[in-house]
């Protein structure tokens, strides 16, 4: 790809004057990324092998909230730094941002071991233990997100109230608005490229305003760095454009929701997939049927990574394209997991329960731990559903709230067998935080129903 760069690769941008800032930038536990820059000399110098950070960055919430609570950081324990250790088949050039490269980091501790509960971590080890089972984990996720008029600065000096996506009607595959939109989506596309993203392509999706970006599938890791890279450089190239975008599961409720649909596949070592069979009704090995059972078992324990944020379970919403039921079906998107790319060598297990404020790192760890809980354990799949899943009562439901999702995350055993408890408790806490901010926060919709008739 055109923006993957090596050390050496950057040692001559810079010499050429070509760079000048290198990002340094690890993943917090909402999947923004937070680093430092770097005078792109001093790095070249030396500076590439490691920088600190605070270890507050693994417990603070999306307002930067020095959250107590946490057993890995607090003022008791006083605050102390992480090591940020890049990791340079990262590196790749940031064509929006001039003179600028950037390169994502593994958050370690002083024994430059990595912290447990920090997201790349937690998806590594799922990987390695994937790959201990002979798997190469294949996923692509999809990002929708809505995009305004509207700067940053104008909605922060008060606009919010006034919010005007790009388009007046649903766009959903029309080549005549998104046209419109080419100014942005055509810098997204081309930017993202050049940052060495594989972008596929873009589209309007299913409401006014609303957009998609699609780049192909690739190891769980990389596909998981692409997508805070893609959100980033979205909201980065927006922003120069004056326009916004917000990637809230559900920024009203009388519009359809943002997904992040995750896809995912296991394949040989070698480069073969292991969820084809043709023999089977839909092309699907046994392999691949303990996996989906696994996930399905446990659908409701892994949810509050999937839907981390209390605004995420307003997007369950029947009629919008949201599942509300955790249950499989061949091409059928009112399902939770729809299976696509029947009776190919592509099929594969699409998750359709993250929105675009997921984790990727989180939700890409928990359904692999849970997949792969399927295979070690042989899991029968149960029978596929059909129909409309909106209005099918008595099957799997996706938890309805954050508090208790929560709770199911907090008694899950293959969760806590699969990341320790440590790590289990600490998004637990996290968990319960965002609710209790919640709980505690008067909402203008409060104050429109209340103010004068209660």
């Amino acid at each position: 790809m055109p923006g993957n760069m090596t050390l050496e690769d950057l040692k001559s941008a810079v010499k050429r004057g070509d760079i000048d800032t290198v990002l340094v930038a690890g993943i917090d536990m909402q999947g923004r990324l937070m680093g430092k820059r770097f005078h792109a000399q001093f790095f070249v110098d030396g500076g590439w092998e490691e920088t600190h950070c605070c270890n507050y960055l693994l417990t603070v919430d999306m307002e930067m909230t020095t959250v107590q609570g946490y057993k890995s950081s607090s003022w008791q324990t006083g605050y102390g730094d992480y090591i940020l250790k890049p990791d340079m088949a990262t590196l790749r050039l940031i064509p929006w941002l001039p003179g600028t490269a950037l390169v994502l980091g593994d958050t370690l501790d002083h024994h430059h071991h990595e912290v447990p509960h920090s997201p790349r971590a937690m998806l590594k080890r799922q990987v390695a233990r994937a790959r201990a089972l002979g798997f190469e984990p294949m996923m692509a996720t999809e990002l929708e997100f809505y995009l305004f008029e509207n700067s940053y600065e104008n909605l922060r000096d008060g606009g919010l109230a006034a919010l005007k996506p790009v388009s007046a009607y649903n766009e959903d595959y029309h080549i005549f608005q998104t046209t419109k939109e080419e100014d942005v989506m055509r810098a997204i596309r081309n930017g993202l490229y050049g940052a060495g993203i594989p972008v596929e392509n873009s589209k309007g999706e299913a409401d006014a305003g609303q957009e998609e970006v699609n780049y192909r599938y690739s190891d769980a890791l990389d596909a998981a760095d692409n997508h805070v890279i893609v959100k980033n450089g979205i909201k980065e190239i927006a922003w120069t454009k004056g326009k916004s975008v917000t990637f809230m599961a559900k920024y009203d409720h009388r519009k359809a929701g943002s997904s992040s649909h995750i896809h995912q596949s296991l394949w040989t070592k070698d480069g073969k997939p292991v969820f084809a069979d043709k023999g089977d009704t839909h092309g699907m090995s046994q392999t691949m049927k303990h996996y989906m059972a696994g996930q399905l078992v446990h659908a409701q324990e892994l949810t509050a990574f999937l839907a981390p944020y209390v605004n995420s379970y307003k997007r369950f919403t029947v009629g919008m394209f949201a599942p509300t039921k955790a249950v499989w079906s061949a091409d059928n998107r009112t399902a939770g997991f729809r299976v696509c790319g029947v009776h190919s060598k592509a099929v594969r297990v699409e998750c359709r329960i993250p929105g675009s404020d997921v984790n990727p790192y989180l939700a890409c760890a928990a359904l692999l731990a849970a997949g792969l809980a399927g295979i070690e354990g042989k899991m029968e799949l149960e029978p596929e559903m059909s129909g409309d899943m909106y209005n099918t009562d008595g099957i799997r439901e996706i938890p309805h709230n954050l508090r208790d999702a929560a709770a199911l995350l907090h008694g899950s055993k293959m969760l806590r067998a699969a990341f320790g408890d440590d790590v289990v408790d600490h998004y637990h806490h996290a968990a319960q935080w965002e609710i209790a901010e919640t709980d505690r926060v008067v909402t203008d919709f409060e104050r429109e129903r209340l103010l004068e008739r209660a």
